[in-house]
């Protein structure tokens, strides 16, 4: 075999308003070129401590499990489905969404058995709807998606559906993805035993450690259990070990993703929380206006709109993977389309974390507006740009 020869690495600089990743602040970026330091050296564990403290702020829990699991964000959703659901024992699950079926597939996986409560696509769950699932098959575990990426939608009244679940003594795992550090989160006042999220959509992280928070009662489940996890790398109860007080090797750490995420989470902490949820709100609102004054509909109603990822219904006239190419070739920024029963008919367009800026929403919603028309729609382009200006 003849040696490979490979020009240095120079990727494109994109825009990235799509689903994930978003953007990266040079400081992110800086901590990941610091020195190496060994995964149990003294200096590392005191990182550890900082990123798990962090951690709960951004999570809004007191929680002592609060880790980043090793991997990207579907590895803490699989840690925290595979630990908590055991063979023989039932998840209720949502079907209002891509990652709804993603938490049932999983399920399966770890032996549990699957039901559902549905709801179509582009709307939250009804309370309602959860109480009558938990009343005829009476699951052990219930799992929602509160921010769902694939249709843009904000699951409301949380309490609710927690308090629903613990009246049937069930476990509640909460999808954070798309919603930690960009949309308002609170672990502890919701009552949700298990939440995960990743790192690289509103906390602006690069990949490759992502949170996890579990309460005493659902980590009392995991240490409990009758017969280990599927999973030795996601085993709960022996990541215990190295991310609990003995500090006792698993796992190499991925070191510079957990420095990356510990200044990430620095950023959260610098601006404040309740802030942050203030900016995500006030610059995707602007998106938001931009792109209905330019003539086009979101896909979620506004009581359940989820700022940090604005699904927007394709217009008539276009096809979504045209215009997609055509924002990334002409103007380097990216979005995605839809995913499963919405692909073809919405454009997801992410304001997340470091991508959640004036300038950013000004661009998109100009050059959105401009391929759009190129490509036949009828839209009101100068309708779109002055209105975010004003919004701005």
């Amino acid at each position: 075999m003849d040696r490979p020869e490979v020009d240095e690495l120079t990727p494109p600089d994109r825009t990235l308003m799509g689903p994930g990743p978003s953007d990266v602040h040079p400081r992110v970026l800086r901590a990941m070129s610091t020195p190496l330091v060994g995964h149990l050296d003294p200096a590392f564990v005191e990182i550890m401590d900082e990123t798990q403290e962090l951690l709960r702020y951004a999570f809004r829990t007191d929680n002592q499990w609060t880790i980043p699991v090793s991997g990207t964000g579907s590895a803490s959703m699989e840690a925290a489905i595979g630990n908590l659901v055991e063979p023989g024992e039932t998840m209720l699950v949502p079907t209002n969404g891509y990652f709804g079926g993603r938490m049932a597939d999983m399920a399966r996986r770890a032996g549990g058995e699957v039901v559902e409560v549905d709801a179509p696509w582009g709307e939250p769950l009804d309370p309602a709807d959860v109480k009558n699932a938990f009343d005829e098959h009476q699951p052990d575990v219930f799992g929602f998606v509160h921010a769902e990426t694939s249709t843009g939608v904000r699951q409301p009244s949380v309490p609710e559906l927690t308090s629903i679940a613990h009246d049937h003594d069930a476990y509640v795992i909460a999808d954070c993805v798309t919603s930690l550090g960009g949309v308002e989160l609170r672990v502890d006042d919701w009552d949700v035993d298990v939440a995960y999220s990743g790192p690289q959509k509103c906390l602006s992280c690069p990949p490759g450690a992502s949170p996890l928070t579990l309460n005493d009662r659902a980590m009392d489940k995991v240490l409990g259990r009758e017969e280990p996890s599927r999973s030795w790398y996601l085993d709960l109860s022996l990541l215990e070990g190295y991310w609990g007080d003995e500090r006792a090797y698993h796992h190499t750490a991925p070191i510079t993703n957990v420095y990356a995420l510990r200044e990430s989470l620095r950023f959260v902490a610098e601006e404040g929380i309740e802030q942050r949820w203030d900016r995500h709100r006030d610059v995707a609102g602007a998106l938001k206006a931009g792109v209905e004054a330019m003539g086009l509909e979101m896909n979620a109603a506004d009581e359940f709109w989820l700022p940090s990822l604005n699904a927007v219904r394709v217009p008539d006239g276009v096809t979504d993977g045209a215009v997609i190419e055509s924002l990334l070739a002409n103007y380097d920024v990216e979005i995605a389309g839809g995913l499963g029963d919405l692909s073809g008919d919405i454009f997801r367009i992410g304001c997340m974390g470091h991508s959640a800026r004036p300038g950013n929403v000004s661009f998109l919603v100009s050059a959105l507006g401009e391929t759009l028309r190129e490509q036949g729609a009828d839209v009101d382009v100068g309708a779109g740009t002055e209105t975010v200006a004003s919004e701005l």
